[in-house]
């Protein structure tokens, strides 16, 4: 149903790649929660008030606090679709993780009031009233949010959107509270055990709880969030897939918004090939990741010696022997020999992790050490640098 809705609602919807049908899937699926969301409010709330039901007034509170999300996040959809201006030259992407982090936040005070009250109803208990309606009602609306949890998955999945898979797994969460209820309500009924204040703490808890791991999700990419490693293995393998780049590193990625990725790297060629041809094969590998990969890539050419088999021995030497005895994540590049009179200088960059907990110095003191052992007329010219990659 998710394919035929998407379909027949959102013109070229698989061209996922243009930010406009992005957009328009976002604002499609925002609406399509808005609406499901104010109708199952709704039928809970008069169920709820009727039934006298904190636990119930609680979901259908949980329920228009949903659909508002779903505005905020069409707002967001709308606002992060807006083309760059002077101001703002990497456009307005971060809109959509600014709605997710609104949205958050509203599901974290919805929690802590309906906490507020189901405790309240323990110290002074009402009866619940029990009705064919209200098991009807509370049915309808578990389904009702299991088939929105495929839809936001789909959607989401499909786009590529962390908001609307927050909302996918948010209306998982809706489905599994309205089923805590719905079985407070029986035992109520049959069993003659209160539980409905008790089950809407325990509702409440759980949005709670739900709305700590949202704000986490949209805070990571405001943050600066290390990128998916499926994106930094993608760039790797189509930077290497071309003829003359032998090696990449200090790779970067900058995160605009969903489908706004700026990235830079340095790419190791040889430096026996003429510097034009190697420059041309940078250009079009830039071409290559902005027209098909819609990805704006800047790359910083790195020659490095090839044919001389000293250097080509004494790096993998250096690189093995940092792997073994100090840290094997630790990488090193750009690599070059100087031959003098009196001693030869090993140039080149190291590559440390972040939770190392190796500080830079003594990675170059341990590193000079290792080399100065078996080869005391060299010495180390070294470079520390951090892997933004997060790999």
């Amino acid at each position: 149903m998710s394919e035929w809705l998407l379909k027949h609602f959102v013109k070229d919807s698989d061209n996922t790649a243009d930010p406009k049908t992005r957009g328009a899937i976002g604002k499609f699926a925002s609406v399509t929660g808005i609406i499901c969301n104010a109708i199952l409010c709704v039928a809970k709330m008069i169920v709820g008030f009727l039934a006298g039901s904190v636990a119930i007034i609680a979901d259908a509170v949980n329920n228009l606090t949903d659909a508002v999300s779903n505005i905020i996040s069409l707002l967001g959809f709308r606002l992060a679709n807006k083309q760059p201006n002077p101001e703002h030259p990497y456009g307005h992407g971060r809109f959509e993780y600014l709605a997710g982090l609104v949205v958050s936040a509203l599901i974290l005070v919805v929690g802590v009031e309906l906490l507020i009250s189901s405790i309240n109803k323990i110290i002074n208990p009402e009866p619940v009233e029990f009705s064919i309606a209200l098991v009807i009602v509370l049915a309808l609306a578990i389904l009702g949010k299991l088939w929105l949890m495929a839809f936001n998955k789909k959607m989401g999945t499909h786009i590529n959107s962390q908001t609307l898979i927050a909302t996918s797994t948010d209306s998982r969460n809706d489905a599994i509270s309205t089923s805590a209820v719905l079985v407070a309500a029986l035992i109520s009924h049959f069993g003659g055990i209160e539980l409905d204040a008790y089950m809407g703490i325990a509702v409440a808890l759980f949005i709670l709880y739900s709305g700590i791991g949202l704000v986490k999700d949209t805070i990571d990419p405001l943050l600066g969030k290390a990128p998916d490693p499926e994106l930094v293995k993608f760039i790797e393998q189509k930077a290497l897939s071309y003829d003359g780049i032998l090696s990449i590193h200090d790779l970067m990625v900058h995160d605009y918004g969903p489908g706004r990725l700026f990235a830079s790297f340095h790419a190791e060629v040889a430096a026996e090939v003429p510097v034009l041809q190697s420059h041309d094969i940078i250009d079009n590998l830039e071409g290559d990741f902005r027209y098909n990969d819609h990805i704006e890539v800047t790359i910083h050419l790195d020659p490095v010696v090839t044919t001389d088999p000293r250097v080509t021995e004494m790096r993998k030497w250096v690189s093995e022997s940092i792997k073994e005895k100090i840290d094997p994540r630790i990488s090193i590049h750009d690599f070059r020999m100087t031959p003098g009179d009196t001693h030869t200088n090993l140039i080149f960059d190291a590559v440390l992790p972040f939770d190392s907990p190796i500080t830079p110095n003594e990675l170059i003191a341990q590193i000079r050490a290792l080399v100065h052992e078996s080869y005391p007329d060299h010495f180390c010219v070294i470079q520390v640098d951090r892997d933004y990659a997060g790999r």
